[in-house]
């Protein structure tokens, strides 16, 4: 054993002792016996989900990696969106972890973070790609020149996601919003349901699960340009009971309540919503539309492929270094492989993107899928006996970064 894996073992020696006691890490009732010779650095959290943590030798230097295995096949074991409570908000992996009941996760996806490019406009955090929890469609994608995020691999755009179906089969697939806007004069197109930017010319919708935020910012950038300045034509209708309640001719804020439906325009959208008076009926539809997958999906998080076929994409980035985060899987989507890598200082490194692609592939992952990475990058898993959860590697940022959502893995008897 290395200096470097020595201090690692010592380091998580007093969160995995439990194992020499109790056999497992987390939901110690539950689970069944750890694999014999379990040492410090692996362990099995639960029944279908494990743990470990090892070396990787990159071309900037050694990096240390987490890895959870979990066993979509189990019964007992689902995963799905962990969730701050609104789209457009952030938390810590470990409070949004424990506030589920989950029993593992890491972050998921890039996000709103900062507003620098626009004065007066407060980030939202609200994250780049579709969102569905619980099979419950959260949000859609934001324009591909609208994200935050790494340049992404040729071929690949922000509607990409992570998603894991009804059948509990873990697949790659593109979500696209297919929507509509019914009024007396004829339909709209719907081009956004809960996102911090909206295509120009555009109408989008937002809901309760929006959050109290802002909508500001969805009205700033254009379809090139994230930087771009915020449009000043802009139109707002607050539809309840199928019909329109109240207008406005600036972004509003505040929480929307159930059964409210605010639709907001720019530019040409703003033009189209201008033609709606109080009363009228309008009806707003939207469905999210899978590319590859007819079946629906539990859970879905955004982000963009690396791996496809046991392959690497064309053109992944070679030089840019970083912490990770990624997702793949295997048996067919039936075995989830979740890997974040240590930011502590002797390892903070990193890996490439095309690094991700190779170590997902050598960990027999099919497709892979790159994650927010950098001080969003955590693990949590819940140790035996204890109430929440425990960070598993160690995060750039200090305190935990507050992220837009994440992958949790959940045990139930």
């Amino acid at each position: 054993m290395t200096h470097r894996q020595r201090r690692f073992a010592a380091t998580t020696r007093t969160l995995f002792t439990i194992l020499t006691t109790s056999g497992v890490l987390a939901g110690a009732a539950l689970a069944g016996a750890a694999p014999a010779g379990a040492v410090s650095d692996t362990g099995q959290i639960a029944s279908g989900v494990s743990y470990r943590q090892f070396d990787v030798t990159a071309a900037k230097g050694t990096v240390h990696a987490h890895l959870l295995t979990v066993d979509l096949a189990d019964p007992h074991v689902h995963v799905d969106l962990l969730d701050p409570g609104a789209a457009a908000a952030r938390s810590p992996v470990s409070t949004m972890a424990d506030a589920a009941g989950a029993v593992a996760g890491v972050n998921g996806d890039f996000f709103n973070i900062t507003e620098t490019q626009h004065p007066g406009v407060e980030a939202t955090g609200a994250s780049v790609g579709p969102a569905i929890a619980h099979g419950r469609l959260l949000k859609a994608a934001v324009p591909t020149a609208q994200r935050f995020g790494p340049s992404l691999p040729p071929g690949t755009d922000t509607t990409d996601v992570l998603g894991v179906g009804v059948d509990r089969r873990a697949r790659l697939d593109r979500l696209a919003l297919v929507g509509t806007v019914r009024t007396p004069d004829g339909n709209l197109a719907l081009r956004g349901l809960n996102q911090y930017a909206l295509a120009q010319n555009s109408v989008g919708a937002y809901t309760a699960a929006w959050g109290p935020a802002s909508r500001k910012r969805a009205t700033c950038g254009s379809d090139t340009s994230r930087a771009a300045g915020c449009s000043t034509d802009t139109y707002e209708v607050r539809i309840r009971g199928g019909k329109v309640v109240d207008t406005a001719d600036s972004p509003g804020s505040g929480a929307i309540a159930a059964g409210t439906t605010v639709l907001l325009g720019r530019e040409a959208g703003a033009d189209q919503l201008r033609r709606l008076t109080q009363g009228e009926r309008v009806t707003v539809r939207r469905q999210m539309v899978a590319s590859a997958s007819k079946v629906p999906y539990r859970f879905a998080v955004g982000g963009y492929p690396v791996l496809r076929g046991g392959e690497p994409l064309a053109g992944l980035n070679d030089t840019t270094a970083a912490v990770r985060t990624a997702a793949g899987y295997t048996s067919g989507g039936r075995r989830l492989l979740l890997l974040a890598l240590d930011g502590a200082v002797a390892y903070r490194s990193g890996l490439t993107i095309a690094e991700v692609a190779d170590e997902m592939r050598k960990l027999g992952a099919v497709d892979a899928f790159s994650l927010d990475g950098g001080g969003s990058t955590t693990m949590v898993a819940r140790t035996a006996g204890a109430k929440t959860v425990s960070v598993l590697n160690h995060p750039t940022d200090s305190p935990e970064r507050a992220v837009a959502n994440g992958i949790g893995v959940f045990w139930k008897p």
